[in-house]
């Protein structure tokens, strides 16, 4: 099996730091900090970070066709024009936001942007993935098709457009989909892997986060708690190991001019005082060069 070690690259300390998201057209790294409620833009050439303020949480960024970026907070999706700094409601959510709000996200090869949604209580499967097209929001899946989840997270879409993937965190299980890209409709759900339960299995390794395909097919989840992110094959088995050291990577994303370098957030919230004094560098952004490429992600086409 092969590993691989990931290093600090921006020492920012975010609360939640998610959704890397890599430009090809600017070569740099957009980013959330959730519960900071901050969108982040790192330039790797220069080692900068910019940041903007958001009025409330970010689940989840797309780059959109036209430019700019579209963002999923708590209460709706937005267009945000990073130049101006400036936010454009396109729709409310979907939901109540008193207990729900958006999350993990990716855009598919259509340019539909599908959003998941988190149930914040974690006492019940009522989560579910919604879809914005062309500025209107449709319901993807969710308890009304007996296809809920707790925590929606890990979305990623196959090449060829013929599946997806999604992982649900708090039950360890990651699970691939049936898709038809030029319809967008979704079918049979399957169980693609399951991890090890914190507290009922001997081996403990993490929970399934955020997740990228790579472009051999192979699908790479962060395991928070875990300090790792894991390369699953096609069939589901685990063949790659990236360590990283702190305990609570949350999502990856494949960027570089060669799509190469594996960038890495991570979260300091949940952590104790203890952890926190023993990894310093919980919340940075990490990264490692690897000798498999990613894929470019798709835009969000307005």
């Amino acid at each position: 099996m092969r590993e691989w070690q990931a290093e600090l690259v921006l020492d920012t300390r975010a609360q939640l730091g998610e959704c890397p998201l890599w430009s090809v057209a600017e070569q740099c790294l957009y980013w959330i900090d959730i519960a900071g409620r901050r969108l982040h833009r790192y330039d790797p050439a220069t080692n900068l970070d910019r940041v903007w303020w958001v009025p409330c949480e970010p689940g989840c960024i797309a780059l959109a066709e036209k430019g700019g970026l579209v963002a999923a907070l708590r209460d709706g999706f937005y267009r945000f024009y990073p130049q101006e700094g400036l936010l454009d409601k396109l729709a409310d959510a979907p939901y109540d936001s008193g207990d729900m709000r958006f999350n993990d996200g990716s855009c598919d090869s259509a340019g539909r942007f599908w959003a998941g949604a988190m149930y914040e209580p974690r006492t019940a499967e009522l989560a579910a993935m919604f879809c914005l097209e062309r500025g209107a929001t449709r319901l993807g899946w969710g308890p009304q098709h007996d296809l809920g989840v707790k925590v929606s997270n890990g979305l990623a879409f196959a090449e060829d457009g013929k599946s997806l993937f999604q992982s649900d965190t708090p039950n360890h299980v990651i699970y691939r989909f049936a898709f038809d890209a030029a319809s967008g409709q979704v079918g049979e759900r399957q169980v693609f892997a399951r991890l090890p339960v914190k507290g009922e299995e001997a081996v403990y390794g993490g929970r399934p986060d955020g997740a990228a395909l790579d472009a051999e097919g192979c699908y790479w989840s962060a395991q928070y708690e875990g300090g790792r992110v894991l390369r699953f094959s096609p069939q589901g088995e685990i063949i790659g190991i990236v360590r990283v050291p702190v305990a609570r990577p949350t999502m990856i994303a494949f960027g570089g001019a060669d799509l190469r370098t594996l960038y890495i957030t991570s979260a300091r919230e949940g952590a104790s005082d203890d952890e926190l004094a023993r990894q310093p560098q919980a919340g940075g952004l990490f990264a490692v060069r690897l000798d498999v490429a990613g894929r470019a992600e798709p835009l969000y086409r307005d």
